[in-house]
């Protein structure tokens, strides 16, 4: 009888440090994730075709969407990998674009892009009512104000 009240004693020493271990890790979560969450949320409210592939990234046609914790807006250049387009708006989303076709855009406030596609390909920007708004020709970087972009052609 002794023996087992004493592995009971220390089954339940164990399984009270492992719940405070849990939930020291739980308490150290980064602080952006609510509001990373938050931002997420509101994204797929206005565009239900997005769907989440991770924490802070969402398939959206045509490419991905990635979402940032804070609203603060990172005005470094983008990077943009070979073949894409990628754009990231007033409000820090970042969007790479890498299939062609005529996609919703949803991109507000000002921001920057970076037309890395095969040189000459040209990225059009469409009005809400599909009339093209401004294009660039790749490749090429640059500013612009994404609040009246309703839509985009890649390549």
């Amino acid at each position: 009888m002794k023996i087992s009240r004493t592995v009971a004693t220390a089954t339940g020493a164990v399984a009270l440090l492992m719940g405070s271990l849990a939930a020291t890790s739980a308490s150290a979560a980064p602080v952006g994730d609510a509001q990373l969450q938050k931002n997420v949320t509101a994204f797929k409210a206005l565009h239900p075709a997005a769907k989440q592939i991770d924490a802070d990234t969402l398939k959206i046609p045509g490419g991905t969407v990635t979402i940032p914790g804070k609203d603060a807006a990172n005005t470094a250049a983008i990077s943009c990998s070979n073949l894409h387009l990628c754009i990231r708006d007033g409000n820090g989303n970042y969007y790479d674009f890498y299939n062609c076709g005529y996609f919703s855009f949803g991109g507000v406030g000002n921001g920057e892009f970076n037309n890395n596609q095969s040189s000459g390909t040209r990225a059009r920007f469409y009005n809400s009512n599909g009339s093209e708004r401004w294009s660039n020709v790749a490749k090429d970087t640059g500013t612009a104000s994404w609040t009246p972009v309703y839509y985009i052609r890649p390549c």
